[in-house]
């Protein structure tokens, strides 16, 4: 007689999800006792700066008082928490007190230079001559209803025009040379052009200035800047463009490949138009980088008051460059109007990047609404074309018959 032993396995009961309420920690809940423990620690550890600058020490410094009372604060914040929290919840708290002041300090510092540059600037932008006139007929002693920018910023945006025009299908075939071509000469190229990203600009200015200006123009040119500044954009494009490719997933280029497609073709047809919102915040990048460029144009395209729409002959002023001349005269109308100039920089700016992420900022695949009216309308016409062919075909079977 044979005795049959069953073997059973047991497995231990998985935690319960509805642990005690004392023993959850939600790190994002945002408790009455966390608002006191941050208002706490600013107030003693602004009280505790004050003592430390008015008695102890002889510091007068505001950039130091800020600075000493933000260590006050992070160390009086985290041995409130220490009572109240786990290690773990000590350390999420601190990170995210340190991460969102941070931003706090950045916003800040941004709203301070706009607003800033606005309260200095905005008497000029009221008068309509600021837009329509250059500084030709205009002095530094004649009032702000004299005399305009017209002439910078049509200088900035043929400079940054042509700029633009060299840089991007460089800088994009590049990117896509260090992205689908890997190898000795590609890790040569890209090394060169991290080299390139920390170049001064005044050496691009040098540069441009000793061999285009010197050697074949023989004067300054709004086209040399634009060499120059053409200089300062490409790496960052590069770098930009390089990273958003990169970014594209690696199972669309197979399933390109899969259904037959070339090399050439799946860049053309899948890796661009997929890394098509990338490559605009690239472009925008870099234009930042080159619409804001004094020195190399100050060298290459020289001082003008008046307007130059050839930038092929003679000097041709930009924003950045109007702003120096201007800002740094001694008379107030001149001070006033370097800050009108660098208003219209930063609303020249906005403009750029909000037509630059409506062109670019839609990810791959979208379609506009004329783009979508038009498929539409295709689609329409070949169901038409379909019923009428398959019409056809019936009544010849049928005649057939």
């Amino acid at each position: 007689m044979t005795t049959t032993t069953t073997t059973r396995t047991t497995v231990n009961p998985e935690p319960a999800d509805d642990a005690p309420p004392e023993q959850r920690v939600r790190l994002s809940q945002v408790r009455m006792s966390d608002i006191f423990a941050l208002g706490g620690a600013a107030v003693a550890a602004l009280c505790m700066t004050g003592l430390l600058y008015t008695t102890l020490t002889p510091f007068s410094s505001a950039i130091g008082f800020g600075f000493v009372w933000y260590a006050f604060f992070i160390g009086l914040y985290a041995i409130l928490t220490v009572f109240d929290e786990t290690s773990q919840a000590v350390r999420d708290r601190l990170a995210g007190v340190v991460i969102r002041s941070l931003a706090i300090f950045v916003v800040g510092v941004l709203v301070f230079v706009i607003g800033f540059t606005l309260s200095k600037g905005w008497e000029v932008l009221t008068h309509f001559n600021f837009f329509s006139e250059d500084m030709s007929n205009a002095g530094p002693l004649d009032p702000l209803i004299y005399g305009g920018v017209l002439h910078a910023v049509v200088g900035t945006l043929i400079e940054i025009a042509i700029a633009l025009a060299i840089v991007i299908p460089l800088g994009v075939m590049v990117a896509v040379y260090l992205s689908e071509m890997p190898g000795a000469l590609s890790r040569l190229v890209r090394t060169i052009v991290e080299a390139m990203t920390a170049l001064p600009s005044i050496v691009a200015g040098l540069f441009v200035y000793a061999t285009v200006i010197m050697i074949f123009t023989k004067q300054q040119s709004g086209f040399a800047a634009s060499i120059a500044i053409s200089i300062m954009m490409l790496p960052i494009i590069i770098r930009s463009a390089d990273v958003a490719l990169r970014l594209v997933p690696s199972t669309l280029k197979e399933a390109s490949y899969a259904l037959g497609a070339g090399q050439w073709s799946t860049v053309k047809n899948v890796t661009l138009p997929t890394a098509k919102s990338g490559l605009a915040t690239a472009i925008i990048l870099g234009t930042a980088r080159g619409i804001g460029e004094t020195s190399p144009v100050l060298l290459c395209a020289g001082f003008t008051a008046a307007m130059n729409w050839n930038p092929f002959q003679g000097p041709m002023i930009s924003l950045p460059l109007a702003t120096f001349e201007f800002v740094k005269s001694p008379e107030p109308t001149m001070i006033a109007r370097g800050f009108g100039t660098a208003l219209v920089l930063l609303l020249l700016v906005l403009i750029m990047f909000i037509i630059a992420r409506y062109f670019g900022g839609k990810g791959p695949g979208a379609l506009s609404k004329r783009q979508t009216k038009a498929r539409l309308r295709q689609s329409e016409k070949d169901a038409e074309r379909m019923t009428a062919a398959r019409a056809t075909s019936t009544s010849t079977m049928t005649a057939e018959k």
